[in-house]
């Protein structure tokens, strides 16, 4: 970028005296169209891509996939909206214009759940809306569809062509690793959607839109967006290493200049680096959107209800991938807090905890027992021993390699293995050396829960071999150093989430500045039911407040 302009500076104020100012499509057009139809009196809706979570009395809070009234669009990062009766202001990234804004709101779900509507009438409007009309409305959800899968292109095509590329060209400014954490793989994404894009448009009927059959692309390409997993996991470390290095100017002026020199529209990189993780949330949306204007008669009806429900299970397994890195901290701050722990990290084999609590352990030769501590991971059973005194500090004992072992249910009674009464038992037995470990619960549903959670533990094994879930071991050596850090300060460090610092920092002028606003942005996660693991866990020292 500078062989022929000079430094990053000079190029950066040549650009601005010369107020060189570049249009986009779907850029600032859509935000002066949103105000224009506000000022008319028409009604704008959007629906919301994640969760909106909140302390603050005057913004508005939502959950994912609701459908909010936009009263003022003025301001470009935050808007004013509206969800039955209540009014604030929310962050404008967080949610997708409507396409058919002409629609009645009473006839549209406030969530869009499996995208047909609850009554059996999902074939003819409720309000008269005649065929003709309906026609009319999955045409606008295609065009939308097509539309914004070409800008989305145009916004890749510029982050690898007007930051990637010239990154690299600056040896100087950036290693390979960093750019690797800055731009995780987006090229990879780039050339999915590029094949994406090209079979949607073989499937678009330009004279008769509505007739158009893109369900299966969709399903063709299930499998492939499931590199947006990697990208969304690894968006968090892009963001933090951006705002490292634009704290020096040079990167701030390096940056600009690209951006100025790709022509691309006013949004910092890190904005411009928030479009894949947008996009893979808004799929479901949209084709929940064009289920609904899709009669069942219709050939697309079938692929499009099975594409909804295709990626719906890629975000779901996006979501779930990244809840499982965000463990892996938890993890290895358990394992820090145990004594005397010997072999291996957890985090060599596992990455997830499935179950812990009490049992008695039995052992040969005299049939001693002991009251131990377990914990179930993934691939691995931990022991550990609480001391005599403090009852909140663990001891390492041992592990047992649960891909070796086979469940037995043990019926009350006397056990003949062990020449011994039991009660609420079940055994470990090694295939392999033929080793048995006995064990009781105190309660009977104390022993069914273990029991499932051995179920579990397998069942999550075939599926992270399935979806080829894995750890790399930065992540993996990442999470021990923190660990090791927190553990030595003798109290937990203070969280901070540099990951949504770039959407707070242009909030509305009328906005509050007195409340904090660190942790109140989280993107939506499946709801879970409360574990019971981490409540053990919770006891220890390092977790307590």
């Amino acid at each position: 970028l500078t062989d022929d302009v000079g430094s990053e500076e000079d190029l950066y104020e040549d650009f601005r005296s010369s107020n060189h100012r570049y249009g986009h499509p779907g850029g600032g057009g859509e935000q002066l169209a949103i105000n224009e139809l506000i000022s008319d009196g028409s009604v704008v809706y959007a629906e919301a891509l994640w969760d909106h979570v909140t302390m603050d009395d005057q913004e508005l809070g939502f959950k994912a996939g609701d459908v909010i009234e936009v009263m003022d669009a003025t301001n470009k990062e935050w808007w004013w909206g509206r969800i039955l009766d209540s009014e604030g202001w929310f962050p404008a990234s967080f949610v997708r214009l409507r396409v058919n804004q002409d629609e009645p709101m009473e006839d549209y779900p406030l969530k869009v759940e499996g995208g047909k509507e609850d009554d059996s009438s999902s074939g003819t409007r409720r309000f008269g809306m005649g065929q003709t009309t309906k026609d009319q409305m999955r045409t606008n959800v295609i065009n939308e569809i097509i539309s914004t899968e070409r800008d989305y292109i145009k916004h890749l095509k510029d982050i690898c062509e007007g930051y990637i590329k010239q990154c690299r060209k600056r040896a100087d400014m950036f290693t390979e690793e960093q750019l690797k954490t800055i731009f995780g793989n987006i090229e990879d994404i780039y050339r999915c959607q590029k094949k994406f894009v090209k079979a949607l448009e073989k499937k678009f009927n330009k004279d008769h839109p509505h007739l158009s059959e893109v369900g299966s692309c969709f399903l063709e390409y299930q499998t492939e967006f499931q590199i947006y997993s990697e990208y969304c996991n690894n968006h968090p470390n892009a963001c933090m290493e951006l705002s490292r290095l634009t704290k020096v100017n040079k990167y701030v002026y390096f940056f600009e200049a690209c951006r100025l020199l790709q022509k691309m529209i006013d949004i910092s990189l890190d904005g411009f680096l928030l479009t894949p993780v947008q996009k893979i949330c808004k799929y479901p949306l949209q084709l929940a959107e064009l289920l609904k204007y899709t009669n069942p008669q219709h050939r697309d009806f079938k692929d499009v209800e099975a594409a909804l429900n295709a990626m719906k299970n890629v975000a779901r397994l996006i979501n779930e991938r990244k809840r499982r890195l965000e463990n892996i901290d938890k993890i290895a701050q358990w394992q820090s807090s145990i004594e005397d722990w010997e072999g291996e990290d957890v985090l060599v084999r596992s990455s997830e905890l499935i179950y812990s609590g009490e049992l008695t352990k039995i052992s040969h030769p005299q049939a001693k027992s002991q009251q131990r501590m377990f914990f179930l991971f993934d691939h691995q059973l931990v022991c550990c021993k609480k001391d005599l005194l403090r009852r909140d500090i663990l001891y390492y004992k041992s592990r047992i390699n649960m891909d070796d072992m086979e469940i037995l249910d043990v019926e009350d009674g006397k056990d003949k293995d062990f020449n011994i009464s039991v009660k609420n038992a079940f055994k470990l037995h090694c295939r392999d050396t033929e080793e048995v470990h006995l064990f009781c619960a105190k309660k009977p549903e104390q022993k069914q829960r273990w029991l499932k959670a051995f179920e579990n533990e397998r069942r999550q094994v075939q599926l992270d071999q399935e979806t080829g879930f894995s750890i790399t071991e930065v992540q993996k050596k990442q999470a021990m150093l923190n660990a090791s850090k927190q553990h030595h300060t003798g109290k937990p460090k203070a969280v901070t989430r540099p990951y949504y610092d770039f959407l707070m920092r242009q909030k509305h002028p009328t906005l509050p500045t007195t409340l904090p606003q660190q942790q109140v942005f989280m993107l939506a996660e499946p709801k879970r039911k409360p574990s019971n693991f981490w409540q053990n866990i919770s006891r220890l020292t390092p977790f307590r407040k």
